[in-house]
């Protein structure tokens, strides 16, 4: 039961009301984007029977990013974060409901579902950094790990409810209900972030004046490059992530190998999510971890080891429970990166320093559905997710020994963040 003292010992980001309406509100309106996720790669899959269409998905999410990103993170930088997560929120609230009226009105073609998606990692691109820089704003610097870690808790709540309702209603219902109500869950987040009472840190008079500029962009970018630790978390999380992409085939292994068919597809896309979930209220629970190098590594390594097990399994059973191992260790690497980059990047630079870190952490794994998808179509769906597993585990141990210093590395080896 969460009462006041519970809240307090264990829980104390919940303690700041803005965290806690925006982190229930974010939980909603995830579960609805999870929806969408599934219903997208299932349309597809039924529209096409393409596995490189279903790659093709992860191109056309990644392009965007690419184009947005680092635009996104000086806006972030230098307008009210708030404001642009509502314009953000809006903006995918429209995709949802065009997506819906074309699967209503049976108009929906690939190309109408690329471009929606498009528009939808457009507006990402923006929305990204701006929430995540937010949150630091919204909670103590020393409950920063407990916000990220209930953050992450609440979104793999999300990540379980949003693909095992999807596939309930696609099975059901009808496809195009599922967009609908990822449309109607923006509201949630929306309402929240009009009653935020935060003020955003003042800036000095030289960071006003560097504003929405290409100077500002390189001063991002220049902090991230000559910061060892950022460069490592984000190298790591990019290379395991485009070689052990395994979720955008999902389609292919419930229809045609395990045979367990639209609502089997939702308990598997939810699977990883169960792992993340559990994985986020230990870590939550748990004192900060002590050595995060160590630990980080290690769970690339078993997210590799995982992605291998699921590929080789031939009963739903099994193959949830190692999607449900990635889920698990995906969710330990998350949340020591996410800890360890806000913490040593001053404010004033946050939104640049996430957008950065988005060419990485959503790059990776957008453009490893293409690369899963290439590799389905020549070889096989078992043998693209087998040797994305081994690729992952590779890239682990190689750049434990390339960067030696990072098995040992701890929070506490930070300087104190600049103001």
């Amino acid at each position: 039961m969460l009462t006041p003292s519970f809240i307090v010992e264990r829980l104390p980001a919940l303690q700041s009301s803005d965290f806690r309406n925006l982190w229930l509100g974010q939980i909603i309106s995830a579960a609805g984007s999870q929806m969408q996720v599934a219903a997208l790669h299932w349309q597809i899959y039924v529209l096409t029977g393409s596995p490189l269409a279903l790659g093709g998905i992860g191109l056309v999410r990644i392009l965007p990013i690419i184009c947005f990103s680092l635009l996104g993170g000086v806006a972030a930088d230098t307008f009210d974060r708030r404001r642009t997560l509502l314009i953000t929120q809006s903006l995918m609230t429209l995709v949802a409901l065009i997506l819906g009226i074309l699967a209503l009105t049976g108009t929906t073609t690939l190309p109408a579902l690329y471009i929606c998606t498009a528009l939808g990692a457009a507006a990402i691109a923006f929305d990204n950094p701006a929430r995540q820089s937010l949150i630091p704003s919204l909670v103590p610097k020393e409950h920063l790990p407990n916000a990220y870690a209930i953050s992450s808790t609440g979104f793999q709540v999300a990540t379980i409810v949003g693909p095992v309702l999807a596939g309930l209603i696609i099975g059901r219902v009808g496809l195009a209900w599922a967009y609908i109500a990822n449309a109607v869950s923006f509201l949630a987040v929306i309402t929240a972030l009009l009653f935020l009472r935060y003020r955003q840190e003042p800036r000095t008079a030289e960071q006003t004046a560097s504003g929405f500029s290409w100077e500002s962009l390189k001063e991002g970018i220049a902090f991230v490059r000559s910061t060892p630790i950022l460069v490592a978390t984000m190298t790591l999380d990019f290379w395991a992530t485009f070689f052990s992409s395994a979720m955008a085939l999902l389609p292919i292994f419930a229809k045609d190998i395990l045979k367990v068919g639209a609502e089997g597809f939702g308990w598997l896309s939810a699977c990883p999510a169960i792992g993340s979930l559990v994985s986020g209220i230990t870590l939550t629970f748990l004192p900060p971890i002590r050595r995060q190098g160590l630990v980080l590594l290690w769970s690339v390594f078993l997210y590799g080891i995982a992605t291998i097990g699921f590929g080789l399994s031939q009963s739903i059973w099994l193959a949830g429970f190692f999607l449900a191992a990635t889920g698990a260790t995906d969710t330990v690497s998350t949340v020591i990166r996410q800890t360890v980059r806000q913490t040593v990047t001053p404010d004033h630079l946050r939104g640049r320093m996430v957008s950065v870190s988005m060419l990485f952490f959503m790059g990776g794994p957008q453009l490893g559905e293409l690369e899963a998808g290439l590799v389905a179509k020549w070889y096989g769906a078992v043998a693209s997710v087998v040797s994305g597993g081994i690729a992952c585990t590779v890239i682990a141990a190689g750049l434990a020994l390339r960067w030696r210093w990072l098995p040992r590395f701890t929070v506490s080896d930070l300087p104190d963040k600049p103001s």
